[in-house]
């Protein structure tokens, strides 16, 4: 499929996305919502690893101001409801393990699609603001569902109320993102990461992206008998098999 504002690569197991609007620091108009949400649907179906990132100077800056409809008398909960909902859970639904790269500026919605990803990895100049109220908005794009969890709910409210520019370096000091990396190493760190996990035990991925998920919403014997659930399917795979084989004859597990 050929796409216009992203880039999709495919290689070795690892889908890269890349949001493709430099010009304006990746923002999302309906047409990268679109694209992306299709470009997950193929990484889905052909890789093992789900890489976005963004292309020049950018993560992405929010929402484009400048769209068609999106000035003026814009129905907001519309456009929430149609178009980012979907694309939201395509990335907290995704089987595969994301990767969000932030490799520069992420603010408004674009922050918050990072965040909606399984582990965020950020270079060090790279930033994340709650721009919203700059703009007279509350933060939207799944932000006052992931932020209080990964921060706690005092750090959450400064960030949303005062619209902070949060650094890489303190996003990962209060435990929003997973890790922050020198500029200079970043591509070649997010592509070993990438890597290790596309070598990985797949059905064990999916199992701990549901566990952890469900976890906010669940009781403790509810999660209790959703470990053990995923664990006999685990138990029964050819990936533990594998993984038993290597450990005993002392080598790297080989997981299909």
């Amino acid at each position: 499929m050929q796409f216009k504002t992203i880039t999709y690569a495919l290689e070795a197991g690892v889908a890269t996305i890349a949001l493709n609007r430099p010009e304006v620091m990746n923002a999302l108009s309906t047409a990268l919502r679109t694209e992306l949400r299709a470009a997950i649907a193929q990484a889905v179906a052909e890789a093992r690893v789900l890489v976005l990132t963004g292309t020049g100077r950018a993560f992405c800056s929010g929402q484009d101001l400048q769209d068609a409809g999106s000035l003026g008398a814009v129905d907001f909960e519309r456009v929430l409801n149609e178009e980012y909902v979907p694309l939201l859970k395509a990335i907290t639904d995704c089987p595969l393990p994301t990767i969000a790269a932030v490799n520069g500026a992420a603010a408004g919605a674009g922050a918050n699609l990072a965040l909606a990803a399984d582990v965020v990895i950020a270079c060090e100049s790279a930033s994340f603001v709650q721009a919203f109220t700059r703009i007279g908005l509350v933060p939207d794009a799944g932000g006052t569902h992931w932020l209080p969890r990964q921060i706690g709910l005092q750090r959450a409210m400064g960030a949303m109320l005062f619209a902070d520019r949060i650094s890489a370096r303190q996003a990962a000091e209060w435990g929003m993102i997973w890790e922050v990396v020198a500029d200079a190493e970043f591509a070649t760190h997010v592509a070993a990461r990438a890597g290790a996990l596309a070598r990985g035990p797949a059905l064990a991925y999916r199992g701990i992206k549901q566990a952890l998920r469900a976890s906010f919403s669940q009781d403790l014997d509810t999660q209790l008998a959703l470990e053990a659930r995923l664990q006999g399917e685990c138990g029964a795979s050819p990936d533990f098999r594998e993984g038993v084989a290597a450990f005993l004859e002392k080598r790297p597990p080989r997981f299909g």
